[in-house]
């Protein structure tokens, strides 16, 4: 009998598939990340704007900032470099990234049984 229940238990979770049921809603966003507090040589500035930690909290912070439950999905493009001089001190820049282009998703209501009494 254990053999026969085992086998059909099997056999129902080889035939069943998972229903993907969650739907996203999506938005491509574009954004300009902040200008480094301290100033810094032109290479050294262009380096610490371009750094793959920085980019990735500011494109995480670029969906946060649409509300409760979005988050980032990927990023399209990273953006370009821009620098500004520094009035303080000659030769010393700033650097941003202009133009950084997110994809952001959260999960559609009513998809997953968020509403009482729906499906």
């Amino acid at each position: 009998m254990k053999t026969i229940m085992t086998s059909f238990l099997l056999l129902l979770t080889m035939v069943s598939s998972h229903v993907n049921a969650t739907e996203y809603i999506h938005r491509d966003l574009m954004a300009n990340t902040l200008p480094s507090i301290k100033c810094d040589t032109k290479m050294a500035a262009r380096t610490a704007a371009q750094k793959p930690y920085r980019v990735k909290r500011y494109a995480k912070k670029f969906c946060q900032t649409q509300g409760y439950g979005w988050h980032l999905e990927s990023m399209k493009e990273p953006g370009k470099v821009v620098c500004s001089e520094c009035t303080d001190e000659t030769d010393k820049q700033r650097c941003s990234l202009e133009d950084v282009v997110v994809t952001c998703r959260r999960i559609k209501p009513g998809s997953v049984g968020m509403l009482p009494g729906k499906g």
